[in-house]
């Protein structure tokens, strides 16, 4: 599997569009999978993911994580967001 194919969804996963500083849901769940570590991340919990990417992370050291490889490998910057709404 390649990084842009998708897996299938687990039960109870939703399935996100990542904006700019929001997010839509597409298809209604309880979580998103964080694309570093695979940790399930509450809707209402997620605050850190990738618009270019669109993938989601668990923490700010998951998008560290990914944005230290992504410069290795491909030298580009990337849009994180942050959605600040988001409760701790």
């Amino acid at each position: 599997m390649n990084r842009f194919e998708r897996r299938p969804p687990m039960p109870g996963e939703a399935e996100v569009q990542y904006l700019d500083g929001d997010f839509r849901v597409i298809r209604p769940g309880k979580f998103v999978c964080c694309g570093v570590t695979g940790e399930h991340i509450p809707l209402e919990s997620l605050r850190y993911w990738s618009v270019d990417r669109q993938e989601a992370y668990a923490s700010p050291e998951a998008v560290l994580q990914r944005l230290g490889r992504a410069v290795q490998s491909e030298g580009a910057a990337e849009r994180i967001a942050v959605n600040k709404g988001a409760q701790e």
